[in-house]
């Protein structure tokens, strides 16, 4: 049985995540199963002691950083425990620590350890390795991040403009409660009535809940807990942000991999032509799975970074004239729906602005490699940036917004960021999810009063991203960084609501403490109510 250990220095890097937050705790488990989870939990839950959740650490809101109390590390749950087909479909079972990369290549290479599978799940496997190569779909940009926390933050990625993000192809959820109690949810099986929800625990017993009355906005949203009418209650799991339970196992649903796929680079003089090709093509090309989005600042740190350093010197270079750059992936069934797709994609960059003889087409996987390689060396070379200025201004730390809008309010969002910037004098790089009017847009500040005015632009963003029906945050989840941001996009009410859900779930508010909303919501709200 996995022990509690007291939290010593060797534990350090377990304080932070990628966010740059760093945090402290007082004990660290490292469960290896589910009975494992189930035990720990029941001993913490007796003297009320808060629970961190961690995988891979990888977040970018700080929900993996420690407030004080335990840290349940889930990287040592790393099992793929079964395969089931179902009309044709193919589901795989995990466990939460998972890594994305592991499960990419055990689906590409067909050599999945099945050894403690079932007999029936072995014969399933055998009859999936001789069937066309299959994927997961989800795909954010670190792929060390593990599969339960993709789950707790609804992650999602470049291609999710197609095939949407992770809670579209999570098909069955294990959720161990703050007291260590059971549920298993299967997509399709349990509904709420209105906002009404019943929970059967394994060991007996029913929860009921009364989900809040909040309106998610209709676009990309990551936002607080999913809530709708009738819904399936196996969404309110997923992106809860490690607050209402531990998630010990996922089944998720694999896809077949696309006959043809091809990345194409676009390049543009002018941003707004960029934008009008975005438009076109979200109207004309059906065939799009990811349409990605780097501005002049982004690729100004990529130059930088290829002169200064080897370990980019393979980036491709990009001409001088060049003020951003449109990425966009096909998947197509076949050669000559390829080709054909890529003849209109050209004449639509040519009525944009852009010249076909000076794009960037990737036919195989060594050249989408190649520009993948371009793709994610831009955060990476952001976070190198804010690091070597960290080491002269302490409080320096990236600020970078996850927000997203309706597909009409694309020029607006863009515009107000442009504007706002200039007028704040602030250097940034923009990069992401276009295809969704998701930008990533990071403020990189200079010195601690860029850092001051950021934060307080991020907060105007915030109120003015609310009005035009979008979300705070559209990928990354809430954790600790963004429930300020959360409470501006669905207000204080909607906000004590979501913390007496949680609260009917987790009553000692153990799990995730700090995530979402302050442990002393409650409190505030109910004394004001009085």
């Amino acid at each position: 049985m996995t022990k509690v250990r007291a939290f010593t220095s060797e534990f350090d890097e377990y304080r932070k995540d990628e966010s740059r937050s760093v945090g402290q705790a007082e004990s660290i488990s490292f469960p290896e199963n589910e009975e494992d989870v189930c035990h720990i939990l029941k001993q913490l839950y007796k003297d009320k002691i808060p629970i961190t959740l961690q995988g891979g650490r990888t977040g970018l809101a700080a929900a993996a950083v420690p407030g004080g109390g335990h840290v349940m590390n889930l990287s040592k749950m790393n099992q793929i425990l079964g395969l089931r087909c179902n009309g044709g479909r193919y589901y795989i079972r995990v466990q939460p620590g998972v890594v994305l990369s592991a499960l990419q290549k055990g689906i590409e290479s067909k050599r999945l350890d099945t050894a403690a599978w079932t007999e029936e799940e072995q014969k399933v496997y055998e009859a999936f390795c001789q069937e066309p190569e299959h994927f997961f779909p989800t795909d954010p940009t670190e792929t060390s991040a593990c599969l339960g926390g993709m789950a707790a933050c609804n992650a999602s990625g470049a291609r999710s403009y197609y095939y949407g993000a992770m809670r579209s192809h999570v098909t069955g959820l294990r959720v161990a409660l703050s007291d260590g109690s059971m549920l298993c949810l299967r997509r399709g099986e349990n509904f709420a009535k209105g906002r009404k929800m019943r929970l059967t625990k394994e060991e007996g017993g029913e929860i009921c809940l009364e989900l809040p009355l909040y309106q998610m906005p209709h676009t990309k949203n990551a936002s607080g807990y999913y809530v709708c009418d009738d819904m399936d209650a196996i969404d309110l799991f997923i992106g809860s942000d490690g607050t209402l339970g531990v998630l010990t196992e996922l089944e998720l649903e694999l896809l077949p991999l696309p006959a043809v796929i091809w990345g194409i680079s676009c390049f543009f003089r002018k941003e707004k032509d960029a934008i009008a090709f975005t438009k076109k093509v979200r109207k004309e090309i059906g065939q799009a799975a990811a349409i990605e989005f780097f501005d002049e600042g982004a690729i100004e740190i990529l130059r930088r970074q290829k002169a200064r350093s080897t370990a980019f010197s393979s980036l491709l270079d990009v001409d001088a004239w060049v003020d951003c750059c449109i990425y966009v992936e096909l998947h197509c069934e076949s050669q000559a729906e390829a080709l054909d797709t890529l003849y209109r994609l050209g004449e639509i960059l040519e009525a944009a602005g852009g010249k076909e003889t000076e794009t960037w087409v990737a036919r195989n996987a060594n050249d989408r490699e190649q520009q993948q390689f371009f793709r994610h060396a831009v955060p990476e070379s952001t976070n190198m940036l804010i690091d070597e200025r960290k080491k002269i201004d302490s409080v320096i730390t990236k600020l970078g917004a996850d927000m997203s809008v309706p597909d009409e309010y694309l020029d607006e969002v863009v515009e107000m960021y442009r504007r706002s910037l200039k007028e704040y004098d602030l250097e940034s790089a923009t990069w992401g999810h276009i295809g969704n009017n998701h930008l990533h847009v990071n403020i990189l500040p200079r010195d601690g009063e860029d850092y001051r005015k950021g934060k307080e632009l991020y907060a105007i963003w915030a109120k003015a991203v609310t009005k035009m029906g979008g979300a705070v945050s559209a990928e990354h989840g809430v954790g600790k960084l963004k429930r300020a941001f959360l409470e501006v996009m669905y207000g204080r009410k909607h906000m004590i609501e979501m913390a007496r859900l949680k609260r009917q779930l987790d009553p000692y508010f153990i799990l995730g403490r700090g995530n979402l909303f302050p442990s002393t919501i409650l409190e505030e709200g109910e004394g004001k109510e009085k």
